[in-house]
């Protein structure tokens, strides 16, 4: 595990929820006898029930979901399929190690529907994780073959996160002489993706998968309560415009 890698993590902790509540509730804590303190306690009680609302998590949702697109329909050029990976779950005891978790499988599954339907070739992307066994590009084509019956042609597993996902994709495509692909991911994920992957000198189709705002929470009173998947759903969307302004700024600079 890198010093880099730990700091990305932790910084991304502390500006997510709830770490970004809880990390102002512990300011106020430590300067409980100033005056502001209160006020910052009250902010971050504020900030993680907002965070906890399903019409908040379905509004961040909806501005990433509205830019992935409606539902693929259209593939005309198109060279390959592109299955991004989401980690995994580690050393499950009903499989005997590794497995995909449940974003990944989402994914998997509208990647062997569309694989099935275009028959196009397919490439998965997911490198190692500090407390994985194996690539995720190992365990997620080894799902697509034998549980999916999916012919997987190519295995990217050196990336650890999505830009690499897409520069290392897109060497293994260049050699194939691919230049357009459909690529799959959750629809929150599509827009970091597709900026991602077309800086990498890809054309990309999106294929998003995994909608989670097509339906309106406001009308009912379910909608205005605290839920731990939404506070789940606020952090996806936070992390992925996190995700947007770092690749903005890195490439910038």
């Amino acid at each position: 595990m890198s010093l880099l890698w730990f700091l990305k993590n932790l910084l991304g902790s502390l500006l997510l929820p709830p770490g970004n509540g809880l990390l102002l509730l512990a300011i106020a804590g430590i300067f409980r006898k100033r005056r502001w303190a209160f006020w910052l306690a009250l902010v971050a009680g504020i900030l993680l029930g907002a965070q906890s609302l399903p019409v908040v998590s379905n509004a961040l949702m909806n501005t990433l979901e509205r830019q992935a697109g409606p539902a693929l329909s259209e593939v005309q050029g198109a060279g390959a399929i592109v299955v991004l990976g989401s980690s995994l779950n580690f050393d499950a005891p009903e499989y005997g190690g590794d497995t995909a978790n449940e974003r990944t499988l989402v994914r998997l599954r509208y990647g062997a529907v569309l694989a099935q339907r275009l028959k196009l070739p397919v490439l998965v992307s997911g490198g190692q994780a500090p407390r994985g066994s194996r690539t995720e590009a190992e365990v997620i084509s080894e799902i697509l073959e034998n549980e999916l019956g999916v012919k997987v042609r190519w295995r990217e597993d050196k990336s650890t996160n999505t830009a690499e996902n897409a520069r290392f994709s897109a060497d293994i495509l260049r050699a194939a002489e691919i230049k357009r692909v459909v690529l799959v991911t959750q629809a929150f994920h599509i827009p970091r993706a597709r900026l991602l992957f077309e800086r990498a000198g890809l054309e990309v189709i999106p294929a998003p998968t995994g909608f989670k705002s097509l339906h309106d929470p406001s009308a009912i009173l379910a909608g205005w309560l605290p839920q731990a998947s939404a506070l789940q759903n606020s952090y996806y969307a936070l992390h992925e415009w996190l995700g947007i302004l770092w690749a903005n700024l890195s490439s910038s600079g």
